[in-house]
């Protein structure tokens, strides 16, 4: 099998979202991430530094006898841009330097003062610059966290706006909805293989029935490599030409491109449709060679995207509520996916999130208590309730939050019974408990506190 490599096969890399694109001056004094060859780059730059001082003033080279100390200067530069280590680096250098120049011809006495001063200045430059990174890193983390929402959010709206307005045509035509085309991809069977592209045969023919493509192939990405070899295909079986510049406009803007926008070039397919999940990763490509003439619009390339970004959409969610269903397997879905997305966000950011659990006895006031926390809900905030014999639980995911956060909710609930129940929590035999969402363990929480709910009723 050929393999063809992402780097080679998309010649500009897309900008990440949140990056801010200085003029040259600003990278160079202010990279955005420190580069593995950083402490050769100091030692380097501190050499030159020292040796233009020699140059300009070969009997004080680190101006020693002037009434500012200029060579301290590009060393707390290299603070700012490094941190504290490295700035202690570049001051340990100007030392040795001193060392070098002074201490070896005619033994002067090293200035203990200065030097401590000096690298007093670069520890607290540094500390400030390592500390304002942490802080960029952990915003980036929360704006890719919340971005990821959004463009979920934003594509089950848009599915949901094609399926009304599929529903507003004639179904005679085309008697494929997205209804149908979400109905087919919920039956498809829930034990997925360990394949890149599960089930992709069904969905393949699904697509080729409903658009009616006549030959098309779908071609999976396993790593950092595209396949040259399809994984399945309608009509007979093609190898992807990955310099064709349909395939290339199509891995570097990670969308729909058809022959309409790159006019004047010629390509061996019609339309080139890319299998992207929610959180923006590429699994693979669709390659139509050949389909209907009367196919070939807008409404019907709209459908097929919007069916193969479902389908990539439920292959991440399958692989991301795996860990959380294996420990609670009643949990709901869309729970234990937000639940995995969180527990990824505390692992890689430090972002903490938590889970609230209430069990109340079964009556009227329990109802009206739950209905009222239902309406007083947060937006990013999930609900699972569920019965047991003499009691209700219900459980609340609260992203972003802390145990601060949690007694702020606490405090809610409270102000909410005392309302409802007219009633304290403790006196309404409403039992609380908390815990955090577990770093890179999504079923971790979730289980203990649901086994503390459920021992409590």
């Amino acid at each position: 099998m050929q393999n063809i490599g992402l780097t080679q096969a998309i010649p500009e890399l897309r900008k990440q979202d949140g990056e801010v694109q200085d003029g040259g001056y600003g990278n160079m004094l202010a990279p955005l991430m420190v580069r593995p060859y950083a402490v050769i780059e100091v030692l380097v730059g501190m050499g030159l530094i020292f040796a233009c001082s020699y140059l300009l003033r070969p009997q004080d080279p680190l101006f020693m006898e002037s009434e500012f100390p200029w060579l301290w200067l590009p060393t707390t530069v290299f603070a700012l841009r490094y941190g504290a280590i490295l700035g202690a680096l570049a001051g340990l250098s100007v030392a040795a330097a001193w060392i070098l120049f002074y201490g070896l011809h005619n033994g002067d006495y090293f200035p203990i003062a200065q030097f401590a001063g000096g690298m007093a200045l670069l520890l607290v430059v540094g500390h400030f610059c390592d500390l304002w990174q942490a802080r960029t890193r952990r915003l980036k983390a929360l704006n890719t966290y919340l971005d990821e929402s959004l463009r979920s959010l934003t594509n089950h709206h848009y599915l949901l706006k094609l399926s009304h307005q599929r529903l507003e045509r004639d179904s005679l035509t085309k008697p494929l909805t997205l209804r149908d085309a979400c109905e087919m991809l919920h039956a498809l069977p829930s034990g997925q293989d360990n394949a890149v592209l599960p089930h992709v045969d069904a969905v393949l023919s699904f697509a080729a029935n409903g658009c009616r493509l006549d030959q098309a192939s779908v071609f999976a990405i396993d790593g950092q490599f595209l396949s040259a070899e399809p994984v399945s295909s309608v009509g007979t079986p093609f190898e992807l030409n990955a310099s064709d510049v349909l395939v290339q406009s199509c891995l570097t803007k990670q969308s729909l491109v058809h022959l309409r926008p790159v006019e004047g070039e010629r390509s061996e397919y019609l339309v080139c449709v890319p299998i992207v999940t929610a959180s923006d990763r590429l699994l693979g490509i669709l390659a139509v060679r050949r389909m209907s003439f009367l196919a070939l619009n807008e409404e019907n390339l709209r459908f097929l995207l919007a069916l193969l970004s479902y389908y990539a959409s439920g292959i991440e969610k399958y692989h991301s509520v795996q860990p959380v269903l294996s420990s609670v397997p009643r949990c709901p879905e869309s729970f234990a996916a937000e639940l995995a997305r969180l527990a990824r966000l505390h692992q890689q950011s430090g972002i903490k999130s938590s889970l609230v659990g209430l069990v109340l006895p079964r009556g009227v006031g329990s109802d009206a208590l739950i209905e009222q926390l239902r309406k007083a809900h947060r937006m990013l905030d999930l609900i699972w309730e569920y019965e047991r014999e003499a009691s209700r639980v219900f459980i609340a995911l609260l992203p972003l939050t802390d145990e601060l956060g949690v007694d702020g909710y606490l405090a809610r609930v409270e102000l909410i019974a005392q309302s409802q129940l007219h009633a304290s929590l403790e006196t309404a035999n409403v039992a609380c408990f908390h815990g955090p969402v577990e770093r890179g363990l999504p079923g971790l929480g979730l289980t203990a506190v649901v086994a503390r709910c459920n021992r409590h009723g």
